[in-house]
């Protein structure tokens, strides 16, 4: 499935059916950006691919999403959402390619990903971010979440902070 909202940039489209590939994709985007703007190891683009393959190995569609943005066929963003229980989804592997952001693209994304979690029944969703990633936490407090733990330690080759963030859905 494609869709190209008028908020999205000419050349660009947002699609949720998955193919051979976006997966890799996915996980290569996380890899190199994170390297390349905060110098993480290659263990983060271990743990995002273990992620989206347990993701992929026990993927219900009618459960859990994964969205990918598309510019001139190239995957230059992503968000997904993964079922945890009947009531509760954790939203994930949300970036942007630093081309598209400042476009309004990271808002359209979570608010699809929340779209899909009031559609399918949840009631809570939560999600686990870093600290020094401010634009995002700041677009996560604009839409609700509460930030409800935070933890320090040596992951990535680096020490870093951990936040977990929930938000109640509203029927």
């Amino acid at each position: 499935m494609v869709t190209s909202p008028s908020t999205l940039p000419a050349g660009c489209n947002l699609r949720w059916d998955l193919r051979p590939g976006d997966m890799g994709a996915v996980t290569r985007l996380h890899g190199i950006l994170y390297a390349r703007e905060y110098g993480y190891d290659c263990t983060f683009e271990a743990y995002v691919a273990s992620g989206l393959a347990e993701f992929a190995l026990s993927y219900h569609p009618g459960q859990s999403c994964l969205w990918v943005l598309e510019r001139e066929k190239e995957i230059v963003g992503s968000v997904g959402i993964v079922h945890r229980t009947p009531q509760e989804a954790q939203l994930r592997w949300f970036l942007l390619h630093p081309q598209i952001r400042g476009l309004g693209l990271g808002r359209t994304l979570v608010e699809k990903a929340l779209q899909f979690c009031r559609e399918k029944g949840y009631s809570r969703v939560f999600l686990w971010t870093l600290k020094h990633l401010c634009i995002a936490t700041h677009l996560y407090s604009a839409r609700g979440f509460c930030k409800t733990e935070e933890k320090c330690h040596l992951l990535w080759g680096k020490t870093i902070t951990e936040e977990r963030y929930d938000l109640t859905l509203k029927p």
